[in-house]
């Protein structure tokens, strides 16, 4: 296979690592707060995180969004904490290094939109929180 001209390395460096923490339905929002923590204590910037979760909201979004919807955007858009968000709205985030993704409920279609869209937004990390078997079978043979 002949390779293209172009800059070496853009396609490697546009595919994020992915690790998988495996949880139970019950325990990956808990399981993405520790991964979350374990970031923020190696020295990752707290704006550098997404987190989506697939399930029940995670309770800081449902507190921010008690304040409606323009203040909860715009703490994104000031892009200088870890954001929160549920995979119905995650669209409108923006890419941000890492993505965390808690699969802690939700349909299949729903898993599979989030796990693509957190593909698509992480730039150098994703890390899934959930039951392995699920997460590999929404995701086919992997990312």
């Amino acid at each position: 296979m002949a390779s293209k001209p172009g800059p070496s390395g853009a396609a490697a460096a546009a595919t994020p690592q992915i690790q998988l923490i495996p949880a139970s339905v019950e325990g990956a929002l808990d399981a993405a707060e520790e991964a979350v923590d374990l970031l923020l204590e190696s020295g990752r910037a707290p704006g550098d995180v997404l987190v989506i979760t697939t399930g029940e909201q995670h309770p800081w979004a449902a507190h921010e969004l008690s304040f409606g919807e323009t203040s909860y955007w715009a703490q994104h858009d000031a892009g200088d904490d870890v954001f929160y968000t549920d995979a119905t709205v995650a669209a409108r985030a923006a890419s941000r290094p890492v993505v965390v993704v808690a699969v802690n409920g939700g349909s299949e279609a729903a898993a599979a939109s989030a796990l693509s869209l957190a593909h698509s937004r992480a730039g150098a990390l994703l890390i899934v929180c959930g039951d392995p078997q699920r997460i590999n079978s929404v995701l086919g043979a992997g990312v």
